[in-house]
């Protein structure tokens, strides 16, 4: 019997090493949210790694859920879950408007806690909404995610600190192009299992080469802990606010459309599309691992778009190989000296192989699009308008700035909103009849052959 290569066990140190690699890739995005949220607060030195490495630990978790799964729960394809980076601003806007800074992280663990719980209860509901992404839509999404993702690259190649007088400086940026060069000949001229981990031989690369330049810090590696382990409620018992609570719940919406976008997206990918039972039980899992995080003193877990364009590039599939991060994941949380190594890794270089990561996403997505039915007026308009709105906070991030904050949270996420409008476009303009009846909806993966029978 054939094994898909989603369901394919590699050997032990294949499965490691590019574990290793979906774990380097996403390591920043894991850790900049507690940061954040940890500074506003005043955390101490010692209280922030914790906060860090209990992140790193419910992410391996989450992780776990995605890919392992039991039961109805976990999408079981290649997904590396972790913070969500859209739950900062409402979490930095409930630190300040709380005078007791001790009462922060309780109120945000209660407001997660509640906000995923219910995202759990409503997954079945919401994965219907997977008929709705015919290919002109996912591809429009899967191209959004890609470039939503760039400027992350960009601002990584550029330093550390934005603050910085040295931000952008042309030692940063030559070393991302280094990096990003020796990404690029590792693929070219490499075979097999050495031209697959690329990417995590040229951030090892990248690393030495920043040595001389002083842009690598040890200190991290020196100062960590051997072992730790994050204490359940270890910053308190969780705390229910109203508003903290509407608040995350927005968050949660936001979380829910882009990992049902994010499945979409990988199951074009591996090859292995992804339908509403998948679509339900990786929301579970995202939504599950959510409600548990705060449990260990870790923040909203949503699927990590970053890692989709690994492995769209290195064509490794398999699962297992993603869960074999989540046990990298688990291992930094419990041993704060080991999270420490991946952090050596410079910016600048994460934002040199970023750039071939995330470039690769959006590279998927015009695949996607190319089998969309281009050649149809209406499809060329729903790619335009919805790229077009996806855009609109790289390109103009003051755009929205006189919505309230609540609304700022779904109009800032360039997914969502790119996602809404290309649904909304379809729906408008491929299956509503001439008597505003709407016409079936053609499954998500088959390509636009459809279209010109609902005209």
């Amino acid at each position: 019997m054939t094994v898909h290569p989603v369901d394919e066990k590699l050997p032990a140190l294949k499965m490691a090493t590019s574990g290793l690699q979906h774990v380097a890739a996403m390591y920043a995005g894991v850790v900049a949210p507690p940061l954040i949220v940890g500074a506003a607060i005043g955390l101490s030195a010692t209280e922030l790694t914790f906060l860090t490495g209990a992140c790193l630990f419910t992410a391996g978790l989450a992780t776990f859920l995605q890919t392992l799964g039991f039961w109805k729960i976990g999408a079981r394809l290649p997904f590396v879950n972790g913070v969500t980076f859209a739950g900062v601003a409402p979490m930095t806007a409930i630190v300040a408007s709380t005078d007791d800074k001790s009462d922060a992280l309780p109120i945000i663990f209660g407001a997660v806690i509640v906000a995923g719980l219910l995202g759990f209860l409503a997954a079945p509901v919401f994965c219907k909404a997977v008929r709705f992404f015919p290919p002109v839509v996912t591809g429009s999404v899967i191209t959004l995610i890609g470039v939503s993702l760039l400027p992350v690259a960009f601002g990584w190649a550029q330093g550390p600190d934005p603050r910085a007088d040295d931000y952008g400086s042309t030692t940063y940026l030559t070393l991302a192009g280094v990096t990003l060069l020796i990404v690029l000949l590792l693929r070219r001229f490499t075979r097999g299992f050495v031209k697959q981990i690329a990417v995590l031989i040229g951030l090892i690369a990248g690393t030495l080469v920043a040595i001389p330049f002083g842009v690598t810090d040890f200190s991290p590696v020196a100062q960590a802990d051997v072992v730790g382990f994050p204490t359940p409620f270890h910053f308190g018992a969780p705390q229910f606010q109203l508003a903290a609570i509407l608040s995350l719940c927005v968050v949660m919406v936001v979380s829910m459309t882009e990992s049902t976008a994010d499945m979409l997206a990988l199951g074009e990918i591996v090859e292995r599309p992804a339908d509403e039972k998948t679509i339900a039980a990786g929301l579970r899992a995202d939504t599950l691992g959510s409600a548990l995080s705060p449990l260990f003193n870790g923040f909203m877990c949503s699927a990590f778009a970053q890692n989709i364009g690994l492995v769209a590039m290195t064509r490794i599939r398999s699962r297992f190989v993603v869960a074999a991060g989540g046990g990298f994941l688990v291992l930094m949380g419990l041993c704060p000296m080991a999270a420490s190594l991946i952090a050596v890794v410079p910016r600048p270089v994460l934002g040199g192989a970023g750039v071939v990561l995330f470039g690769s996403v959006a590279a998927s997505g015009i695949q996607t699009l190319v089998r969309a039915g281009l050649d149809k007026d209406n499809n060329v308009l729903i790619v335009a308008v919805s790229l077009a709105v996806g855009i609109i906070p790289i390109t103009a991030p003051g755009f929205y700035h006189a919505f309230p904050e609540t609304a700022k949270i779904v109009l800032d996420s360039g997914i969502s909103t790119g996602c809404v409008t290309a649904v909304v476009l379809n729906l408008l303009f491929n299956h509503l009849g001439k008597g505003g009846e709407a016409q079936d909806v053609t499954h998500p993966m088959e390509a636009g052959q459809e279209i010109a029978a609902v005209r």
